[in-house]
């Protein structure tokens, strides 16, 4: 079938309409990026409790353990917490669906964006048999975009790190962040006067401030995307007077932006 533009106008429009087209293909968020992906060799089947961001623990047994250290896409901590569907794209033992992994390390292997855990890794493929030989390559060529974060009857919580000194020295991070909008600040403020402090990010998930405030405590954090859009979401419960180290301090709220 023949097509005509019978003039220039109507090519003029053609063009704005592809470069339109254009601009939204390459802005989509939505979109699968092409990279690569390996796992965590010497580690058990979940991730690893001395990552990068902070969380200890928490951070090899998160969603699952399906979890992820990443390169890039760490971002110096802001990455932290951030949820990936991730998926290899060797037909012959690779799923459609693929894996959603927590980045809660920074690292990287050979040009790769991801390094699981061998849980998450192993959950890539279609059945037990083709796990087994995923993990045998060690490195493999994927697809992964940004998704959110999912759990449900979890607030966001937050963790008093070990390394706070009572009352001279407080450091905490989030746990259970939701949605798809980074955490990018986060204040603290006196519940008395409303008098609020901008926190430092020391490293990783971890927000920490000397000489914090007497009383209880309330935080506010800023969540935001790569578009722009920010939003302070104030949590219901506060951080008690008699913080203790070690402690975790249910927020009240749960956010999906």
């Amino acid at each position: 079938m023949a097509f005509c533009l019978r003039s220039p106008l109507s090519l003029f429009f053609v063009l704005l309409f592809l470069q339109t087209l254009g601009g939204k293909a390459a802005t989509c968020n939505d979109c699968f990026v092409q990279s690569r992906a390996a796992y965590y060799p010497n580690s058990e089947v979940q991730g690893t409790d001395v990552g990068a961001c902070g969380f200890g623990s928490f951070g090899a047994t998160i969603n699952g353990g399906d979890v992820s250290a990443a390169s890039d896409l760490y971002r110096n901590g802001v990455g932290c917490g951030a949820c990936y569907q991730v998926r290899c794209t060797n037909g012959a033992y690779c799923s459609d669906k693929g894996v959603t992994v927590v980045i809660t390390d920074s690292g990287s292997s050979d040009r790769t964006d991801f390094i699981l855990s061998q849980r998450a890794f192993g959950r890539m493929a279609q059945t037990t048999d083709a796990a087994a030989s995923l993990l045998s390559l060690g490195i493999v060529d994927i697809q992964y975009r940004r998704v959110s974060c999912n759990y449900p009857n979890k607030n966001i919580t937050i963790k008093i790190d070990e390394n706070s000194n009572y009352p001279y020295y407080l450091a905490f991070v989030l746990w259970y962040q939701q949605g798809k909008k980074d955490i990018t600040a986060v204040q603290l403020c006196e519940t008395q006067n409303f008098v609020c402090k901008l926190l430092d990010r020391s490293y990783g998930a971890v927000w920490t401030t000397t000489s914090p405030p007497s009383g209880p405590l309330q935080i506010r954090m800023l969540f935001s995307d790569d578009d722009g859009d920010e939003n302070w979401v104030v949590p219901v419960n506060n951080i008690p007077a008699d913080w203790k180290v070690g402690q975790t301090y249910d927020s009240g709220v749960q956010v999906n932006l």
